[in-house]
């Protein structure tokens, strides 16, 4: 019985590739091999996590891995009718992801949101320079039991502490796991601060949050 080596290399080389044509035409020509719609989405997330770890070497840029996450999720689209009905809809959880307020440096934060979409994640992505008590109300509405919250300064780092008091003042708190990240952010600043979750790149946060779950 094959193992369709050939047909999961030629999707992981479309996902590095990041045209959404070649990545849709990859996943077909693999599900006419045989290949099931579940292991073809498998494929394209160790693709995407590729394409990852090459946006945090420089070798690919925040266009290129929207535009691989695109073609991820046209082709979960078009294999909808495919899946098995538990997985239809289906998320690990649901995670609320936004940079501090007094900072706007968002493109970290994109991609680890990209990342953990592609990753099987619901993500409430709040955006930039969010409010801290935003991020609270965000994670009520939402019903979320992750938050993510990214600072590239360390005049803004302090306000993830903020915003974790805030979360323990409404009653949250344990019900939700902090992620934290950002230039000046250490794991010595996370445990400090009583975060669940440290990471140094989008890749590490994905597994990372997956660990979080268990």
């Amino acid at each position: 019985m094959s193992d369709f080596a050939k047909e999961k290399q030629a999707i992981i080389d479309a996902m590095v590739a990041y045209k959404v044509p070649g990545i849709q035409k990859a996943a077909d020509d693999a599900k006419a091999a045989g290949m099931e719609a579940t292991e073809i989405i498998d494929v394209m997330g160790a693709g995407m996590s590729d394409v990852g770890i090459l946006f945090e070497r420089g070798k690919l840029f925040l266009p290129h891995v929207l535009s691989a996450a695109n073609g991820m999720t046209a082709v979960v689209k078009s294999l909808e009718a495919d899946l098995p009905v538990d997985k239809m809809g289906s998320t690990l959880a649901k995670v609320c992801m936004g940079t501090v307020e007094g900072d706007v440096h968002d493109i970290g934060k994109s991609i680890c949101s990209t990342m953990l979409q592609c990753g099987g994640f619901d993500v409430v992505d709040v955006g930039r320079d969010v409010p801290s008590k935003e991020f609270v109300a965000q994670v009520v509405e939402n019903g979320c039991t992750m938050l993510g919250m990214s600072a590239l300064m360390t005049t803004t780092m302090t306000v993830q502490r903020d915003v974790i008091a805030l979360l323990e003042e409404a009653g949250v708190r344990n019900k939700v796991k902090v992620m934290v990240g950002g230039a000046p952010v250490t794991q010595a600043w996370a445990d400090k601060i009583k975060a669940d979750c440290f990471s140094e790149s989008a890749s590490e946060q994905v597994d990372k949050a997956k660990a979080l779950l268990e």
